[in-house]
């Protein structure tokens, strides 16, 4: 027994098909492409802050020696920023900031003024993605240090930073994509006769 083939016109097998299992072939994959896409979230996950020194809010009455930043996973050593800038707007690290794994941190002089310093900082993580942000700590006690040069605007970059690409895009081609496909479920076939 030998099944033999035979050639069907482009179009025939869909016009016998009904409207509603079209239909419910789209509404199948427009759910699975929602879900596919709402998972995605979770893989795309930068670096995050664990700690720093001095922590977030914390109140002290002399500063350390260093003032660090520490991260969920490695840094890439690429561009890395890292200031303190005081309550009287200026700058108060005294050296360049460096990457050790998953902590970036710079030399702090003796601290001044009393009140509110600002720790900005931004590093690459491990995918690339650059990612930054403020910590403020508070100094109680007046300090004899000398201040820096004073900071000019946000020193360590835009503070609001990226999250990576618009999402608005891929919402677009999402609707498209969905209106396209009810449009091809739902159509009446033509009479070719």
């Amino acid at each position: 027994m030998s099944a033999r083939l035979r050639a069907v016109p482009v179009g025939v097998h869909l016009r016998a098909v009904p409207v509603g299992v079209r239909l419910r072939v789209v509404l199948v994959g427009l759910f699975t492409m929602i879900a596919t896409t709402l998972g995605v979230g979770t893989a795309s996950a930068h670096s995050v802050v664990t700690g720093s020194n001095p922590a977030e809010g914390e109140q002290i009455s002399a500063g350390p020696d260093r003032v660090s930043v520490t991260f969920n996973e490695a840094l890439q050593e690429t561009f890395p920023a890292l200031t303190v800038v005081g309550p009287d707007g200026n700058l108060w690290t005294r050296s360049e900031p460096s990457v050790e794994g998953a902590t970036v941190s710079a030399e702090l002089g003796e601290l001044g003024p009393v009140g509110d310093y600002t720790i900005a900082y931004r590093v690459t993580s491990a995918d690339g993605h650059p990612v930054n942000g403020t910590i403020t700590f508070t100094l109680t006690a007046e300090g004899s240090g000398t201040p820096g040069a004073p900071a000019a605007g946000d020193a360590a970059g835009d503070a609001e930073g990226s999250s990576g690409l618009p999402v608005w895009p891929f919402i677009a081609v999402g609707v498209v994509v969905v209106v396209g496909g009810l449009w091809f479920a739902l159509r009446k076939p033509r009479d070719e006769n």
